[in-house]
């Protein structure tokens, strides 16, 4: 059981100030080296000894050129499809130097902060990514079991749990400047959508 993640994922419209408690997020480069039909095949470095900001000009390939040697935490992952919020991933750690190599060779990059923040009963992670998928900001609720009973933040527009096209293999594959345009028109049609599936959603 260890090796499934749960989680439920929101679309925001920017960064919401309690996450930015002034400590550098952790600075995310990985490259998705399978990403077809929700399976995938990741290679992660993370650092949170380098502030980068994230801008749609921004190269995932050039930061981890300029600061290779500052990414010390570095792991390989492999991930089915999410089904219910729940996805299967099998996680394991390598050398940082193995990775970076990896990265830089091949798959698909992107770039991103992850800010850490608790609130009300869960911890979130809110990632705020750089380079075609900026200004995207999806914020993430995850469990050691199923997300069930949430208390959903005001600065979560819409929930994004199990659409593809948010994972981040679905953006490494198609990243989100190429069909923002479709989403916003969606989300203005159809308004939010908050799945019923979990429990009761309490809105804080």
């Amino acid at each position: 059981m260890n090796d499934f993640e749960y989680e439920r994922r929101f679309f925001c419209r920017s960064l919401p100030p309690e996450a930015d408690d002034g400590d550098a997020p952790a600075l995310i480069v990985q490259s998705y080296y399978v990403h077809d039909d929700n399976y995938a095949l990741r290679v992660r470095l993370s650092t949170r000894a380098v502030r980068v900001t994230m801008t749609p000009d921004l190269d995932p390939l050039a930061v981890l050129d300029e600061y290779r040697d500052d990414f010390r935490e570095a792991y390989v992952t492999v991930k089915g499809p999410s089904v219910g919020g729940t996805r299967y991933e099998a996680e394991r750690e390598i050398d940082s130097r193995i990775a970076a190599e990896l990265i830089m060779r091949g798959g698909a990059p992107i770039i991103k902060n992850r800010y850490s923040v608790w609130l009300n009963e869960d911890g979130w992670s809110i990632d705020v990514f750089g380079g075609p998928n900026a200004p995207l900001v999806v914020a993430s609720a995850q469990r050691s079991t199923p997300v069930t009973n949430l208390v959903i933040p005001k600065f979560c527009v819409t929930e994004i749990t199990d659409q593809p096209r948010f994972s981040n293999d679905g953006l490494a594959a198609r990243p989100f400047d190429s069909w923002r345009a479709d989403f916003e028109r969606e989300l203005a049609e159809d308004g939010p959508q908050f799945q019923q599936l979990f429990g009761r959603n309490r809105m804080a």
